[in-house]
């Protein structure tokens, strides 16, 4: 729908002007006579020639759907009708994507969809959690608690991955820097030495000699070695896309030694909270198991949900299948099959999802507090063993010098 810039006088006399979206101008003097407005100047506003490429628009963050959610649910849950929250939440956003995401949202929706419906046009914004709690509150009539509810899983699933990503960050970041720094060494300062070396003759230590090498093929590789590693990246993506790749490698990331328990520990954070959410806000249980693996992260974990699905359908528990998954804890095992039995499954799982949040977060400052000594350790005992290297020939031209 055509956008509209307008300028008029008010009732009052005082001279207004704004923005509106209509069909044409016509529509645009009724609606501004409704407002007891005398409109004096009315055009179409300019088209953005960028508006439609995907790469120059404005990405639209969780954080900013997040705070959408929550404030529509206020909204809604004053006795404000849909349609006008929309309208009043587009009017005050200045992220122009999701501006234009709830205008053609308002649209649908004024026009006879479902906001479920509505919504799944966006599935970059809204995923297919988000619609399946829509779609339930609006059949329970409960749609600003559920609104509330996903607001809620949101915010916490945000917290953990930030939680998550400072913990992965710093080693990546250390990694880099003490690669960049040996980099520089081996490149710029060792071939220094190694012509002072050459001029005053003689063989050189072992130590030495292996730095020297080594600086000589860096020099002489680097750029295959950058090639390589770029194309060993991108084949290594293309393996993970594969069905194949992404259950070998989701599988060796479980079973890795120092990040395997934390990442199990957040998948079944992630999955137990999602699952309970679903269940909480009135989706049945198996498209609440289907929505939840498939937002689980982990090839392994999603296929024992899936696994959990299908027994469910055959008319087992859900606690049976997950034991023998040997993913879960024996304690997620337990609290499910005690959920189940007393008919709080939804509040099982968000304990559940709670406790491990808990354990993330003490794992994540464990980890950290063990990583940061033992990268301070390899830098500097990396660099240290080169230099010591390079100076053991002025050592022994020293000692020969003070002998002679």
């Amino acid at each position: 729908m055509p956008v509209f810039v307008w300028k008029g006088t008010a009732s009052n006399g005082e001279i207004q002007k704004g923005e509106i979206e209509a069909q044409d101008e016509q529509a645009v003097r009724r609606l501004l006579r409704q407002q007891r407005v005398s409109p004096s100047k009315i055009k179409a506003k300019p088209k953005d020639l960028l508006e439609n490429i995907a790469f120059f628009q404005k990405k639209v963050s969780p954080k900013d759907i997040v705070i959408f959610t929550r404030q529509l649910s206020t909204m809604i849950d004053a006795g404000l009708p849909l349609v006008q929250g929309l309208e009043i939440l587009a009017s005050q956003q200045d992220n122009k994507t999701l501006k234009k995401i709830l205008l053609d949202t308002k649209s649908d929706v004024e026009g006879g969809s479902t906001f479920a419906d509505a919504l799944k046009k966006h599935p970059k914004q809204f995923d297919r959690l988000f619609c399946n709690m829509i779609a339930a509150g609006e059949m329970g009539g409960i749609l600003d608690d559920v609104l509330k509810r996903l607001a809620d899983y949101m915010e916490k699933a945000l917290r953990l991955k930030r939680k998550v990503k400072g913990a992965l960050t710093y080693p990546i970041i250390v990694l880099a820097i003490s690669a960049l720094v040996i980099g520089v060494i081996l490149i710029f300062v060792i071939p220094v030495f190694e012509q002072m070396f050459a001029d005053f003759g003689g063989s050189l230590p072992l130590p030495t000699q292996m730095v020297v090498n080594l600086s000589n093929f860096v020099k002489s590789y680097s750029l295959v070695m950058i090639g390589v590693s770029v194309v060993m990246v991108f084949l290594f993506k293309k393996y993970y896309k594969t069905e194949k790749g992404r259950r070998v490698v989701d599988r060796l990331i479980l079973k890795s030694p120092v990040f395997g328990p934390l990442l199990k520990k957040v998948a079944v954070s992630k999955l137990t909270r999602t699952l309970g959410t679903l269940i909480n806000s009135g989706v049945p249980i198996l498209e609440s198991l289907n929505v939840a693996a498939g937002t689980a992260g982990n090839k392994m974990v999603e296929e024992a949900i899936y696994h959990v699905r299908s027994s469910i359908s055959e008319g087992r528990t859900i606690a049976q299948p997950l034991g023998e998954s040997g993913i879960f804890p024996a304690m997620v095992v337990q609290m499910v099959s005690v959920g189940e039995t007393t008919g709080a499954l939804d509040q099982m799982l968000n304990k559940i999802a709670d406790f491990y949040d808990e354990e993330v977060e003490t794992a994540v400052d464990a980890l950290t507090s063990m990583i940061e000594p033992f990268m301070i350790v390899f830098l500097g005992g990396t660099v240290g063993s080169i230099i010591v290297a390079m100076y053991l020939p002025i050592f022994a031209m020293a000692g020969a010098v003070s002998g002679g």
